[in-house]
């Protein structure tokens, strides 16, 4: 119909309209016997597996181009690009804010009152040792600079972050009983300035209303 051009011409009054041949689809050739698997495409469906390289740092959503391993094109075409986008599992111990990683570690009052260490292993599979300084609070963060997720296609890694959890004891025997209450006994309010300061707060404000 097109003579082997791929499109054909129509006259339209003084205008003359090009459009792709119908038959041929602007191939210029038809297969008069095509293959029954293709149709004359020259491509069929095929379960194929790859292996794809994950760099380090990645985050959900981050995409991965794999070239050439998308869907073939037809007629001899050549093939497009797979594009990837990863989605990271939730993980038990940390979460994640950009290379930033956080965990919550529960301490005894004791090493809070006195102070000590923990070891948190780290993702890089190396032992984090994080300092606990005497007097600490919960909720109180503690960072580890360099201990965090890699950067993603950069240099150096983020930091841990360790939220302080002050654990207060649910089982205790006979003897540690008898020695918080000598400890109470030796109590002068000062060793706890803030629940000091929120009850004579909370005085003040009841003389207040009582005037």
């Amino acid at each position: 119909m097109c003579g082997g051009h791929g499109k054909v011409r129509s006259q339209q009054g003084f205008f003359m309209v090009e459009r792709t041949c119908p038959t041929c689809h602007g191939r210029g050739e038809v297969i008069e016997k095509p293959c029954r698997a293709c149709g004359g495409e020259g491509r069929v469906d095929q379960a194929q597996t790859l292996e794809v390289q994950v760099p380090p740092g990645v985050d959900s959503g981050t995409r991965i181009r794999v070239s050439g391993k998308g869907e073939a094109g037809p007629f001899g075409a050549p093939p497009g690009d797979l594009y990837i986008f990863l989605h990271v599992k939730r993980h038990k111990m940390f979460e994640r804010e950009g290379t930033t990683l956080i965990t919550r570690v529960p301490i005894t009052f004791t090493t809070a009152a006195l102070g000590g260490d923990v070891e948190i292993p780290g993702l890089d599979g190396q032992c984090h040792k994080i300092d606990i300084p005497a007097g600490i609070q919960s909720g109180k963060q503690l960072r580890k600079r360099g201990a965090g997720m890699p950067v993603l296609q950069g240099r150096g890694h983020g930091d841990l972050v360790v939220e302080i959890a002050v654990e207060t004891p649910t089982k205790l025997s006979a003897r540690q009983k008898e020695l918080l209450r000598e400890l109470q006994a030796t109590e002068t309010g000062d060793e706890c300035p803030g629940s000091k300061g929120f009850f004579e707060r909370l005085k003040e404000a009841w003389s207040g209303l009582a005037e």
